[in-house]
Formats: structure tokens, sequence, C-alpha cells
């Protein structure tokens, strides 16, 4: 069969790409066409439109990027059109994905949505579209399939694809071998998460490496996107010991006492890692005022949304300043009984997410729905 995913952001590239491997392992004719980055280029060859061009965050961001977006549509419906797929697989990236819904649902293509927009926080009124243009919906959050169950519609949990993510080899290495091959000292390592888009690192890498001066008997190591130039890091690095690792962030926070992540899939990350974290978020001051009227939910963390409870300190727009990040990152550091607390947490969380398998699950519930509405 002929599929069309479409990702925009980092985390969807990662679990489209295993999304790929399970749907190919059980269908030999599997033929893919997708938007994405270099993780599901392994599986599927070229993207159509690599998610470094994609990514824009917040109300400013796009209405500056307008031009950009709407050839994007553009571009992608004649594609799908001349492609015809035999079903569109959308992953997160709701404010382009659901256009293309429409579109596809329009037009006769079957449509499954992987990893549902968070329309739990926000715009829920979105459900109503997703109810008339999507023909299958996949959630990975538990809390989602009742959500959806409250407006009639649905859902299938798969668990968490994450999971599958870590239980790959994505730790070759032991901490040793790690600081050699990377050109690290003995000190113990503090991981800097600051994002994979240029504007949460514009606006968060500067606060969370001048925090570095105030815990000299430790290592901060940056863990780099390479869909970003190395110039975009340092600039925020002038003069600095601070040294940037691309492209390993799982090994970084496995080795590391503690990290500073901004909020997003990597708190997630970070937690089934088992690292304690503080995170951090700051936005525009235009996209904040006006998500902070919109959003209802009590957490930005997908920890502390998922537990339903504060597990991690979450430092947002003017709380996320040097003076907190350095009493946060101390505790975590030095309070023995406050790390253990969090890490107990952690393994909560992952019971609560299903188990390994969710990429294998989906895939087969994909296979199905097609097979029965050929």
């Amino acid at each position: 069969m002929k599929y069309y995913l479409i990702a925009g952001e980092a985390s969807g590239d990662l679990h489209g790409s295993n999304l790929m491997k399970q749907i190919a392992a059980i269908d030999k004719n599997a033929n893919f066409r997708f938007w994405g980055g270099d993780k599901m280029s392994v599986i599927g060859g070229k993207p159509v439109k690599h998610i470094k061009e994609l990514a824009f965050m917040g109300f400013l961001e796009v209405l500056l990027n307008i031009r950009t977006i709407l050839r994007n549509f553009s571009i992608c419906k004649n594609d799908i059109i001349q492609y015809k797929p035999d079903v569109l697989i959308l992953i997160d990236y709701p404010g382009f994905n659901l256009r293309m819904a429409k579109f596809a649902k329009e037009n006769g293509i079957k449509v499954i949505y992987y990893i549902s927009p968070q329309i739990w926080a926000w715009k829920q009124s979105r459900v109503h579209k997703i109810k008339n243009c999507v023909d299958k919906m996949l959630v990975i959050l538990p809390f989602e399939k009742d959500f959806y169950a409250k407006f009639d519609f649905n859902a299938d949990f798969v668990g968490h694809p994450l999971l599958d993510a870590l239980n790959n080899d994505f730790f070759e290495t032991n901490k040793n071998d790690f600081i050699k091959i990377n050109i690290l000292n003995n000190k113990p390592i503090v991981a800097i998460l600051p994002g994979s888009r240029k504007q949460e690192i514009t606006k968060m890498l500067k606060i969370m490496t001048e925090t570095a001066s105030k815990f000299a008997d430790y290592q901060f190591v940056v863990a780099g996107m390479s869909s970003q130039p190395i110039e975009l890091y340092q600039r925020f690095l002038i003069d600095s010991e601070i040294k940037i690792i691309f492209d390993k962030t799982y090994e970084l926070l496995k080795h590391s006492e503690a990290a500073i992540v901004v909020s997003g899939t990597a708190t997630l990350e970070t937690a089934l890692i088992g690292t304690p974290q503080v995170v951090c978020y700051k936005g525009g001051k235009l996209s904040y005022h006006i998500a902070k009227k919109l959003v209802k939910i009590n957490y930005i963390s997908l920890v502390n949304l998922i537990m339903d409870k504060h597990v991690v300190k979450e430092l947002i727009q003017n709380d996320f300043n040097n003076k907190n990040l350095t009493t946060e990152l101390s505790e975590l550091l030095n309070n023995k009984e406050y790390r253990n607390t969090i890490i107990d947490e952690y393994k909560i969380l992952k019971q609560k997410l299903g188990g390994i398998g969710a990429s294998q699950k989906a895939a087969e519930i994909i296979k199905n729905f097609l097979t029965t509405h050929e």
C-alpha cells in the first residue's frame, strides 16, 4: 500500500520513523512518501519537506512566516493528489495536519491521526473537526481516550512510542567511554536541552547556560540538534567552557546528574531515562499572554500532566530566571531525598504509559483498518 505521512517536528520524526519501520515489517509492499526528518529518511528516503523548514513556534512567529506556511499547504495538497496514497497518516503538528486531514477527506483519502493534537489543553472545539475528517485516532497518553469518549468519538490508546525508542540500543557507551569520545572532563554532568526549534534556543539557551557559573563542580553540556546550525548555539556560549554534543541527547541524559529541559516531549524523554529535571518555558510576550488565556491545563510539562500532580518544577515565562533556576538545580543536585522522590514518581509514570510496543500496535491497527475498509 501507499502511505503518506506528515510530521512537522523532531519528536514526530522519531515516532514517524518507528511507525514506518513497523508498517514495513507487516506490509512488504509498503511505499512511503512523507514530510519529516532524518530518522524518517532512513526508513523511507528523502522527505518532500524537511522538518527544519516547518517548525514555527508561537502566534507571532506563525504570522511572520505566513507566506511560507501557505505555500507549504499548496505544495502538500498537490503532492498528495499526485501520489494518490491509500492512507494519509498525520503525526501531531495540528495547525498544518488538521487542514490536510480536511483536504484528504474531501478527496476520498482515508485519514489516520497518530499522536493526537493536544486539544484537551486548548481549542477543544477542534474535536468536531477531527470527528468529521479523521477516520481513526490513535492516542499515546492514557487520559486522551477518555477525553475523546466524552465527545462520542472512539480513539485507540496504543501506549507511548517513546518507550519503544528508549527500548532500542541508544545507550551503546558507558559513562567513561561517553566522556572520552566527546572530550569531556571527569566532573559530573548537567544536561541542557534547549529544544529543537530556533525560537526556543534563542529565547532560552542564554539563561540556561548562565546558570553554569554557579556550579563550578559540574560540567554543563548542551544537547544540540543537527537540524540547527552550530552557530546558533555558539552565539550563547562565547567565552564559555560549555560543550555542545549533537544528536546524542539520550546518552547525554543517561550520564547526567540533572537536566535543564525546555517544555515539550523532551521532559517525558528525560523522565523515562530517569534524570531529575527542571522544566523551563519562555515564549514571546504576545504569544504567552494569548496562550495563557486559552490554555485549560494546570501544568505545561508532560510529566506533570500525565501524573496529574506536581512532580517536576516548572519555571514559566518570568519565573524562568537565573535565580530560580539556580535554586531548583541546587535542590536537584544536592537534596538526595528530593531527587529520590522524583525518580520514584518517574517509575509510576512509566507504568501509566502502557509498556513498550506502541509503534507495533499502531501499525497493526492501521493495517487492520485499511484491510477492512478497502
